[in-house]
């Protein structure tokens, strides 16, 4: 029995290994919520990502010194092309997009700080393992992110943006797939926008950032 002990501990050992920087799911949809650190900034909204064909599709409701404003974005980061739709006025403005495709979950050279548990450990079903990371990219700088230890699925990412300061984003009702794919194509009113050559390229991020 003794043996059996050991062998059991000793295979316990084996396949709790330390967590390693890891890639979500290449398709995703789901919600998420956003707030800045020095600002009444607050989002919440509806994102689809697609990994494969590297395109982002967001649909964020923004409030910021009590005003409210809309997002409609789809990036296109392998055609460097952004779209920023307005399906109610059917209208469609096309920008060249400045910054590359980073995919979701944690990229390689990332630091783990912790793994933890959301909710409670002491019941099977009623917690959820998660792993947290920091690290430093071109794009944003630096960054702080949790993902799940099964299936590397985002739950929480922060990173800096000017002028709020620390942006924190939360995922929430993620779900594997696409749910609607012809939304991570521009509509058909986008085919005649013209894009804007003339302007500086767009930085993803700084959409968000709504204008005074």
């Amino acid at each position: 029995m003794k043996i059996f002990v050991a062998l059991a501990c000793l295979l316990a050992g084996c396949l709790a290994q330390r967590p390693h920087p890891c890639e979500s799911p290449p398709l995703l949809t789901g919600g998420f919520s956003v707030f800045a650190q020095n600002d009444d900034l607050f989002g919440l909204g509806k994102y689809l990502y697609d990994a494969i064909g590297e395109r982002i599709r967001v649909f964020e409701l923004v409030t910021l010194d009590n005003q409210t404003f809309t997002y409609d974005v789809l990036a296109n980061y392998r055609e460097q092309v952004l779209y920023q739709i307005n399906e109610k006025d059917k209208t469609c403005q096309k920008s060249p997009l400045k910054a590359n495709f980073m995919p979701l979950g944690v990229p390689p050279g990332s630091s783990l700080v912790a793994q933890s548990v959301l909710g409670d450990s002491s019941r099977p079903g009623e917690g959820l393992l998660v792993n947290t990371w920091t690290g430093n990219q071109p794009n944003i700088g630096r960054f702080m992110t949790t993902v799940t230890e099964f299936g590397c699925v985002p739950v929480t990412f922060v990173y800096q943006l000017k002028p709020y300061g620390w942006m924190h984003v939360s995922y929430f009702d993620n779900v594997i797939g696409i749910t609607n794919p012809d939304q991570l194509n521009p509509p058909s009113f986008c085919s005649d926008a013209n894009t804007m050559t003339h302007e500086e390229p767009v930085d993803f991020m700084s959409l968000f950032q709504p204008k005074n």
